[in-house]
């Protein structure tokens, strides 16, 4: 392959000289962000890590929230639906990347996809703009949630401890400081390995907590008809959040190339863990607690600050969310270090010369504290959940991959396939218009709950 775009393409060497003097030339025109933060050289493997981990992670345990508001039946097939159409989804958006790649002009960015297909303006004002969003509000979710974990570790030693929400959110927030300093996707690696033994392990433990010692179980759905479309709505969006990841053209850059076929491999390796443990946390929970499931499975773990199972138990099991969630936020902060590296590093500079690394640990180390901050005011978790679900990740995973897929492959609009993308982007353009509303209207109401600062649990 060669390169023609400085800003969005890596190049395919060759083994001859000649090419690997053109790889060499074309690696100093890229910028800072590709060149530093999106480095080309991890294989399937690494590719189905970071896969994992960007979506088989710790709102994987709000699911059986999700299912108070859509009941047994249309919930199970709520999350098949979407575990189908994600998985074609980013399979789609895989395609289109290597068919650009084979062409010589391969992506890196989503937003540099967005430029080339659909126009400049929509790169920089739409999908840019709204993976940004997406990406940093997983950061500052993430970092609530390591908060209310590590509170709920410490109200089980201390019961009447006076330490309140916002503190934990800081002490988690400065373990991401640290892990932000990580110089590129493709150094989580081991990092994400390692979160995936920590997912599978807490995912156990919590279906294995889901026992019948809890409420007595009512699987109805609560509220009037006008609460009961919306809090279906609001679901969705949880769902669609859960399966979200945003970034997958970031995750596929990180593959040495050639990579045909390479990230197929990893999304068949991320969806058998998904498979065991998206399914197994949301039926399970669900059966235990019924409509009272919370925000997040692990507070219904305590009926009044009485714990239904052992201490040790939800102290692990917390304590591996926390473990994981670390990792998450830190696979999270990649666009915003990317978008951070292009801006203020020299690419015709060393990665590591004091001329990059002292912007580096600036900029990174301010968005974490501002992260952390946000966070630590507005503690609605789910409610961010929703949010981040309905207005970002329903457009980029569920919508955008199709329209790519036919603007790039223009099949026959006699074929099955044109009819099939087009149905799941009319239907999720549909579906997250009224999501959104609902996950704003949610907000609006838990709002009223709610202070800044406030001193939640999960």
């Amino acid at each position: 392959m060669s390169t023609v775009s400085p800003s969005s393409v890596a190049v395919d060497g060759g083994k001859d000289i000649a090419k690997i003097h053109h790889q060499d030339e074309a690696q100093k025109e890229l910028d800072a962000g590709a060149l530093f933060v999106l480095k080309s050289k991890g294989s399937w493997l690494h590719c189905g890590y970071h896969l994992t981990n960007s979506i088989v992670c710790p709102p994987l345990l709000s699911l059986p929230y999700a299912f108070t508001f859509l009941g047994w039946e249309t919930g199970i097939l709520c999350l098949a639906i979407a575990a189908l159409v994600t998985f074609y989804s980013y399979n789609s958006i895989s395609l289109v990347l290597e068919h650009h790649a084979q062409s010589g002009h391969r992506h890196l960015r989503f937003r540099d996809m967005a430029h080339d297909i659909l126009g400049p303006n929509w790169g920089r004002y739409y999908v840019g703009p709204i993976q940004f969003m997406v990406c940093y509000g997983a950061v500052v979710g993430g970092v609530l949630l390591g908060g209310q974990c590590m509170k709920a570790i410490y109200l089980l030693s201390h019961p009447d401890g006076t330490m309140k929400l916002y503190e934990f959110v800081i002490i988690f927030g400065c373990l991401i400081l640290i892990l932000a300093q990580i110089p590129s996707f493709h150094s989580l690696r081991h990092i994400n390995m390692i979160a995936l033994a920590l997912c599978l392990t807490y995912s156990a433990c919590a279906t294995a907590g889901n026992s019948s010692k809890g409420p007595n179980k009512d699987y109805s759905i609560r509220g009037d008809n006008e609460s009961r479309v919306f809090g279906m709505f609001n679901a969705i969006g949880i769902i669609a959040t859960t399966f979200g990841n945003g970034i997958i053209p970031e995750i596929q850059a990180t593959i040495a190339p050639p990579v045909k076929g390479k990230m197929f491999k990893g999304l068949c390796f991320c969806y058998a863990v998904l498979g065991v443990t998206f399914f197994s946390v949301a039926i399970s929970g669900y059966w235990a607690f019924g409509n009272q499931s919370g925000g997040l499975i692990l507070g219904n773990f305590l009926d009044g600050g009485k714990p239904l199972v052992p201490k040790w138990f939800i102290f692990t099991t917390n304590f591996l969310v926390i473990l994981q969630q670390s990792a998450i936020a830190a696979v999270y902060l990649q666009p915003t270090n990317e978008v951070l590296e292009k801006t203020f590093a020299d690419p015709l500079s060393k990665e590591f010369s004091l001329r990059n690394v002292i912007p580096r640990i600036i900029s990174r180390s301010l968005s974490v504290i501002i992260a952390t901050f946000v966070a630590a005011m507005l503690p609605f978790f789910g409610d961010i959940n929703s949010v981040l679900g309905a207005f970002g990740f329903i457009p980029l995973d569920f919508i955008l991959p199709v329209v790519f897929f036919n603007l790039t492959f223009k099949p026959s609009k006699s074929s099955p396939i044109f009819w099939l993308n087009l149905s799941i982007a009319v239907v999720f353009s549909a579906i997250g218009v009224i999501a959104a509303i609902a996950a704003v209207r949610q907000m609006g109401l838990d709002a009223k709950n709610y202070q800044l600062f406030a001193n939640v649990d999960h």
